[in-house]
């Protein structure tokens, strides 16, 4: 049963170009390795050990940078022992008029005293500044990185320069240790992205960020089995370009050097906007869509790896509107205010209002990479 489904699956007919099957690929020519579908399931166990790798760098390397830049981790204010509030809680964060009528008369309570107990009892499930701060650095650390490590590579591709060669004699392009290097160590961390999300900051956004990144590990796993290399590190190294300047940006909000996170922020929303909504939709997917249709003609997969690729503009879309409000503010007013988006859940809605009254520095939130970020701690991604 097993190899009847693996053989419906990965269907020549669905995945390849007319004419060319997957024993077609399976022999190279001599001295080239043509990518196989079964090496993008190394990037599992390695997104395990990318898991572990943040673990350490955060103690070992981003913890001792916020100590020297005096980011406490704090210690937030307990709520009063109650078993039947935790109960609740557990269950539900913020309770009705009519659960909080209930809980006073069960425990005698005033029903103001209940929602205080609410408010500080999420308040202790914030993360404090000093675990985003780690989190951040982690996220520009590899961001940074990996960047580097493309477009390196990249620089000396032509395809970079004349993306008609994306498609040349394609499916039959070599793989070469650069482009599985930068395949699996983007699949390994997006899926360690994807882990972590149940467990990271809670963020209002946390389905298009689940959207973003199953997008994403589609993308990478099918382009690679497919063989779209070349155009496949085209779009990663334009979505990590970004990342860069809004995690750098959300490091100098923590750190609290507000002109260096609202230049950052800044330099953020130009790099989003020429990457995002120039570059990626008008010289990879016209790339993808036109000129892949116009030398190798389209077929049942192809459909599959645009419509993705569409999808992911549109999530681009989304967020650079939410990003422009932001710049705006931070051109106009003088700093970065206070995003749609934030660091806990729509239920927390309260502590959310009491962040407002503090300082800009404490207050600033903006991505991904996503995207359009919380500089109070967002992701990502990407």
């Amino acid at each position: 049963m097993t190899s009847s489904f693996s053989a419906w699956f990965w269907s020549d007919r669905f995945w390849l170009p007319e004419n060319v099957t997957w024993a077609d690929l399976e022999h190279p020519p001599p001295g080239e390795e043509y990518p196989r579908a079964g090496d993008v399931l190394y990037a599992l166990p390695l997104s395990a050990g990318v898991f572990l790798l943040r673990l350490l760098f955060e103690r070992l390397v981003a913890k001792p940078c916020a100590h020297i830049l005096q980011i406490q981790a704090g210690v937030p204010r307990q709520a009063l022992p109650s078993a039947a509030l935790e109960k609740l809680y557990l269950s539900k964060t913020n309770p009705d008029t009519r659960q909080l009528e209930g809980l006073s008369k069960q425990l005698d309570w005033d029903v103001r005293k209940i929602q205080r107990w609410f408010r500080i009892r999420r308040s202790q499930d914030r993360p404090s500044k000093q675990t985003k701060f780690c989190e951040s650095m982690w996220r520009f650390t590899f961001y940074l990185g990996i960047f580097i490590y493309s477009i390196r590579h990249l620089w000396v591709a032509p395809w970079m320069w004349n993306t008609r060669i994306c498609w040349d004699k394609f499916p039959f392009q070599a793989l070469s240790p650069g482009q599985y290097t930068h395949y699996i160590a983007e699949l390994a961390f997006y899926w360690s992205l994807m882990f972590s999300q149940f467990t990271d900051i809670k963020r209002k956004d946390f389905m298009i960020m689940l959207v973003h990144h199953m997008a994403t590990i589609i993308l990478i796993t099918f382009s690679y089995a497919n063989n779209m290399l070349r155009a496949g590190t085209l779009v990663m190294c334009v979505h990590d370009a970004s990342d860069i300047f809004l995690e750098a940006a959300k490091l100098a909000n923590y750190a609290k050097y507000q002109r260096l996170c609202d230049g950052l922020f800044v330099m953020f929303s130009i790099v989003f906007f020429i990457t995002r909504l120039v570059i990626y939709p008008f010289w990879i997917v016209n790339s993808v869509l036109f000129e892949s249709w116009e030398i190798g003609g389209p077929y049942q997969a192809w459909w599959l790896f645009n419509g993705l690729l569409l999808v992911l503009q549109a999530l681009h879309i989304i967020w650079f509107y939410l990003i422009a409000r932001i710049a705006i503010k931070a051109i106009f007013k003088g700093k970065v205010s206070k995003d749609d988006r934030s660091d806990v859940d729509s239920s927390s809605e309260e502590e959310i209002n009491t962040s407002c009254s503090k300082s800009p520095a404490e207050t600033l939130n903006t991505k991904g990479s996503s995207h359009t970020g919380n500089l109070n701690g967002e992701a990502h991604d990407h």
